[in-house]
């Protein structure tokens, strides 16, 4: 059964101030409970309903799961794990850089891209959205546990590495034309506003998604669709094979 300070506690890690305070955030269902469980971050507690998994499990009734889920159909369980401190960042290797990704979905769907294609540095920006708010780790399916993700300030981090960055714009050079290496910082702006002009002025190169409609109508394309074009492309092997 509940007691009132965990439900106290549990709901409060929906702010990230408290998150943070703690250092605790909540992941919710089988499946990202489950991954988490299987990776290296350490386990606070864990809620269920049925006893489906093989840790250490406080039952709880369906009514105490919806009192403390932040899903509309809360499902089977909600655990608690401990937020992990960042790994040292390597730029040696293709890195992804966020300059104020503000929408939770895409945040998700960019953490998960990563894990995809074997991106294992996602650089965010402070004002970035917390990678550990409910929408972004339901986003991410898991691949959470699997990237390193660090909230710098992104135009000190950009002037401190010495690897080449490609900044993504409407006007840059068409990403299928570029012969791409297999390293560098792969720098995505904000959904409404772009790459803001300081962290532009630290780009080497100007690569873009080019428009085929005939009527050349659409605005922009999603920021998460985006990344997963250009990630595509960075790791499509070249003719002299990367």
């Amino acid at each position: 059964m509940l007691t009132k300070s965990q439900v106290k506690l549990i709901s409060s890690l929906s702010q990230k101030k408290f998150r943070n305070q703690h250092g605790l955030f909540v992941v919710e269902g089988i499946k990202g409970i489950q991954e988490f469980l299987n990776s290296n971050l350490k386990l606070h507690q864990l809620f269920a309903t049925a006893a489906v998994f093989n840790s250490e499990t406080t039952l709880i009734s369906e009514n105490e799961l919806q009192k403390i889920s932040n899903l509309k159909t809360p499902n089977v369980g909600l655990a608690i794990f401990e937020i992990p401190k960042p790994s040292p960042i390597d730029d040696s290797q293709l890195l992804v850089a966020l300059d104020d990704i503000r929408d939770p979905g895409n945040l998700g769907t960019i953490i998960r891209l990563c894990d995809w294609f074997g991106v294992e540095d996602l650089v965010c920006s402070s004002a970035t959205v917390d990678c550990y708010n409910s929408k972004v780790i339901q986003a991410t399916m898991g691949s959470l546990a699997r990237v390193n993700i660090s909230y710098v300030d992104l135009k000190l981090f950009l002037k401190s590495s010495e690897a080449e960055k490609f900044g993504t714009f409407m006007n840059g050079d068409s990403v299928f034309h570029e012969n791409l290496p297999n390293k560098g910082i792969l720098i995505l702006g904000n959904e409404a506003n772009g790459i803001s002009a300081e962290i532009e002025a630290l780009v080497n190169r100007r690569i873009s998604i080019p428009r085929f409609g005939h009527q050349q109508a659409t605005e922009s394309l999603n920021v998460a669709t985006a990344t997963a074009i250009f990630l595509s492309e960075f790791k499509r092997p070249s003719s002299t094979e990367k």
